[in-house]
Parts: C-alpha cells; sequence; structure tokens
C-alpha cells in the first residue's frame, strides 16, 4: 500500500490433506483472503513456499499457475462470477475450452453436471433468469466440470437465504463424500460446522486448528444429488 507494507500471513504452516472438508474462518482482516488466494494459485507468496500435490507452485509462472488453476481447482465465489449473457450450460462448459474437447462433448459434459446439481432443466436459461440459489449451483457445476482435485469455495452462501444455504451445503457435502478436497472460506460458525476442519485465522497467524466436534449435515429430503 504505496511505502506501507502490511504482513497479510505471517509464518503460516497448514498442511491440508487429500479429502479433507476444511472451513477458514477470522474476522476482516484476519488474512484469509490472502491465504484463499494463494491456496488458490491467484496470488503467490513473498517468501516460503507452497506445495500442491507434491509441486512447489511458488516457483511457477503466471501461465503455468494458470493451468494448475484450471486443472485441479474449482472455484465458488460468494457473487457466483457468471457470464450474464451466457446460458448455464455455456458458463459451465466455459473452463473446458482450454481442454481440448470439441463444442459438443464440452456442452455435454457440462449438461451431465448441471443434471448432478439438480438444474437439468435451466441448462439454457441465463443467470438473470434464475434464482440466487440456481446461479450458485451453476457456478458449482461450473467449479465441477473440469473434475478438480480441490473445491475452494468463498463465502458460497453469503447472499443466499436460510433455506437455499441448506441447499447449497447439501450439495458440498456430496462433493466431499465423492472424494473431493473442499476448503470453505466463511464468516459465518453454521456455515464452518459443515466442515470437519475449522482453522481459525487472527491478524495473519494461525489462531487455531482443531477437528469439527461438531459437523452438522445438511439434511435434504427434496433433493437427491448424485454428482460424479
Amino acid at each position: 500500500m504505496g511505502s506501507q507494507e502490511v504482513r497479510a500471513l505471517q509464518s503460516i504452516s497448514v498442511d491440508i490433506t487429500n479429502n479433507e472438508y476444511v472451513a477458514l474462518m477470522g474476522p476482516s482482516g484476519s488474512g484469509k483472503s490472502t491465504l484463499m488466494n494463494l491456496l488458490g494459485c491467484l496470488d503467490t507468496p513473498t517468501s516460503g513456499e507452497y506445495v500442491l500435490n507434491g509441486t512447489n507452485v511458488s516457483l511457477m509462472t503466471d501461465s503455468e499457475l494458470a493451468e494448475v488453476r484450471n486443472r485441479e481447482i474449482g472455484f465458488v465465489f460468494q457473487t457466483f462470477n457468471l457470464l450474464p449473457r451466457l446460458s448455464a450450460m455455456e458458463n459451465v462448459a466455459l473452463p473446458l475450452v482450454y481442454s481440448g474437447l470439441s463444442k459438443s462433448k464440452r456442452n455435454k459434459k457440462a449438461e451431465e453436471v448441471l443434471e448432478a446439481v439438480g438444474l437439468g432443466d435451466r441448462i439454457d436459461h441465463k443467470p438473470n433468469e434464475l434464482s440466487g440459489g440456481q446461479r450458485q449451483r451453476v457456478a458449482i457445476a461450473r467449479a465441477l466440470v473440469n473434475d478438480p482435485a480441490i473445491i475452494l469455495a468463498d463465502e458460497p452462501t453469503g447472499n443466499l437465504d436460510t433455506k437455499t444455504s441448506i441447499e447449497i451445503m447439501s450439495i458440498f457435502e456430496d462433493i466431499h463424500r465423492r472424494g473431493n478436497t473442499v476448503i470453505l472460506v466463511t464468516h459465518e460458525p453454521d456455515i464452518a460446522d459443515h466442515a470437519h476442519r475449522v482453522i481459525r485465522l487472527r491478524d495473519g497467524v494461525v489462531e487455531s486448528d482443531m477437528k469439527n466436534t461438531n459437523i452438522t449435515t445438511a439434511d435434504n429430503p427434496d433433493h437427491n444429488y448424485n454428482i460424479r
């Protein structure tokens, strides 16, 4: 910030193993957004290392990081980040453009993932024709379409009502059960309670890192998600 140096994270040391379900928590300014950006290969650390699946990604170029993001990480954002002029299917198929698949194969896979999150009847709808919960399901489908190892969700229920939030958390539980690593950034304790492990940050350091003994299951009898 000009001549002022801000140390967003200080001596952070965190290990997250395959198929963990982790919540990152902390007040504004705690460093959780910076840690999320590092884990998602959106930023690189000024010192130290970030090793992802055995590769030190902190030494990679921007183009190499972009390839890792597209192959290894699926992002879900609070504001959905959907392209308004594209249909649900086109938004979900977008990450596959770089995979070399033909358009027909990209659309087929996008349609399958939309079916898996309960939106098979909304594939041709544009974002402004969908509810907030439906838009977030499109965003989740887009995150899943490349079969990433890690799903990184930043306040995924922040713009949703309670009932819709429960439905979205049910999808994340299914994603975790199928073998994905899920990393959830949230300031809401009831959302963090869905995770199996909670890492709390404060002033750029890890304040606590504990298993969650009070795991909440988002029972949703109205939906039966089968994500493959």
